[in-house]
């Protein structure tokens, strides 16, 4: 998987959002809907997630643990080198 598109965001609206960001599998498969969050703890990735009945969110797309971390750290790199 890579980053295809990183969009920063540069408001001060009070989001903790800091940059949209694309993934495409080596498949060619383009998933839209990452962002780059500002936490309590540093910056880290989130999954596209949608709104259940229940009013909780749920990640729309989940991957395993590992390519999630190796995506994280390219994204905060990718991130920081733009900023």
């Amino acid at each position: 998987m890579k980053i295809v598109r990183i969009n920063p965001l540069h408001n001060s609206s009070g989001s903790k959002t800091v940059a949209f960001l694309d993934i495409q599998t080596e498949e060619g498969i383009v998933i839209k809907g990452f962002r780059l969050v500002n936490g309590s703890n540093g910056l880290f990735l989130s999954a596209p997630n949608e709104k259940g009945k229940d009013g909780k969110y749920y990640d729309s797309v989940v991957i395993p643990k590992e390519m999630k971390d190796e995506l994280q750290k390219n994204a905060i790199d990718e991130y920081n080198a733009n900023n």
